[in-house]
């Protein structure tokens, strides 16, 4: 492919096109699991552990092979919610980071009242109102100890509401969407959200929550613990019947092999994509889209001030391509490159992303790493990989200061560039936790200022014409 980019022909390598490759909807969502466990700070092929896991379980249960496909698409996108809580939880900690809280309590029994252990109340302290003196640390923990299970009800709410929501979104069976929003729900009824009770809760959702108790504590703990912890909670948490058959697995070495944190992540994604289902398996163009659409959804949830970034963005990159005469599968590209250029942003805290000053070098860090994780989430896609060094790039810059890779003009692609100055606007004219939503007029000014040097002028020019025609 060739682009004439200020006045010079620059040669970018061709990859073959989405359209020329086959892609499979459990390719596709097994790659993008990999930005469910960065939200939720779980090692890396979490959620692959845990589709392998609950399979496992639910042939030996004897499941029927059509509930099968709904249980093996739950356990892939059982965290697409994830998100969605976030910013109410970093708000609930006072400011603190709503990952590192997430992982700490993942482990633990919230559901009884007087489980003050140690271990919580060190998570606690560590994460709650971190920029405090030890009173207001204290008085912090002291409020969220007495507001526990309603906090509890409206985070597992928010998690389990928008999860449904995206499933049904991408046309995945309404069984798929319920055992999604049941993930939390427990077996004596002390669960969330509705506290169903015993067999009102969905199998799958049963064997969904059963699965990732057992890839959390074996990946923290081990193998033994995570059983021992399994069958301390069998019939409280689980179902007898299903934790029997998991306990029959592991008694018979069949529950593990490959689904363990140090198998090489290659192996266990093989693993989970021999187990899929075919006939619903293979993808259209606009199923794609669809599914970049959905998860560009779960990115901008993780904070009000992204609320419909990605998809503003989108929109305006598409213009600036439409304007500059890029052919149909150019524009598509940009259109998916777009949705998904910020899915590394998922690992980045709300206590950086919501802070209404500004950040210090460390926070700075993370940040510039979101791109390089969005590009290596995208790799795991075969045909993606032209898409994923397009948004992988989108925070460079032409004279070579941008990040992650400092990569200089001649490096970065069209389409990229095209993204870059997309991302800038959107970002210019949303609100932000440390100022106001710019005018369209002072953002293009702003833009004008980075150009020739930072920003290419060919994008800018035409997202300047796309603005004054009404299209952006």
């Amino acid at each position: 492919m060739a682009s004439a980019i200020a006045g010079q022909v620059l040669e970018f390598p061709r990859v073959a096109r989405e359209s020329e490759v086959h892609i499979s909807l459990a390719e596709i969502l097994s790659a993008l699991s990999f930005a469910l466990d960065l939200a939720e700070d779980a090692v890396p092929g979490h959620a692959l552990r845990s589709c392998l896991l609950g399979m496992r379980i639910a042939k030996e249960f004897g499941l029927p092979t059509e509930r099968m496909v709904t249980l093996y698409y739950s356990l892939l996108l059982k965290d697409v919610g994830c998100s969605s809580n976030a910013a109410r939880l970093c708000e609930i900690i006072g400011g603190g980071d709503e990952r590192r809280m997430k992982a700490g309590v993942r482990l633990e029994d919230w559901t009884r009242r007087a489980s003050a252990s140690p271990s919580i109340l060190r998570v606690l302290w560590n994460t709650v109102h971190p920029d405090a003196g030890p009173a207001k640390r204290a008085a912090g923990i002291v409020r969220i100890g007495l507001a526990q299970q309603r906090n509890q009800a409206e985070i597992i709410a928010l998690r389990s509401g928008h999860g449904s929501q995206i499933l049904r979104k991408l046309g995945l069976s309404n069984e798929a969407a319920e055992a999604v929003r049941c993930l939390d729900e427990h077996w004596d009824g002390s669960g969330y959200p509705e506290h169903r009770t015993g067999i009102e809760i969905p199998l799958e959702a049963r064997i969904l929550a059963i699965a990732q108790h057992l890839d959390a504590y074996a990946t923290e703990h081990g193998t033994l613990r995570a059983m021992q912890v399994l069958h301390e909670r069998s019939g409280r948490w689980f179902d007898p019947k299903l934790v029997w058959v998991a306990e029959w697995l592991h008694c018979k070495g069949m529950l593990w092999t490959g689904a363990l944190s140090d198998t090489p992540q290659r192996e266990t994604r093989a693993r989970v994509l021999d187990l899929a289902p075919e006939d619903i398996n293979r993808l259209e163009a606009s199923d794609i889209d669809l599914i970049c659409e959905a998860f560009a959804e779960v990115v901008d949830a993780k904070s009000s001030f992204t609320f419909r970034h990605s998809l503003g963005v989108t929109a305006t990159a598409v213009s600036i391509a439409r304007e500059m005469g890029l052919s149909d599968d150019r524009v598509r590209l940009v259109n998916r490159a777009a949705l998904l250029h910020d899915l590394g942003k998922l690992r980045v805290p709300n206590s950086i992303l919501d802070k209404p000053s500004g950040l210090a070098s460390g926070e700075w860090s993370v940040v510039h790493e979101h791109p390089r994780l969005t590009r290596r989430i995208l790799s795991h896609i075969g045909a993606f990989g032209e898409l994923a060094a397009i948004a992988g790039a989108h925070h460079e810059r032409l004279d070579g200061t941008g990040y992650p890779d400092r990569l200089s003009a001649e490096r970065i692609p069209i389409e990229a560039r095209i993204i870059a100055v997309a991302d800038v606007y959107g970002a210019l004219t949303e609100d932000r936790p440390y100022r106001p939503a710019m005018a369209p007029e002072e953002a293009m000014e702003i833009l004008a200022r980075e150009v020739p040097d930072r920003l290419d002028p060919y994008c800018c020019d035409a997202l300047f014409a796309a603005i004054s025609q009404g299209q952006a």
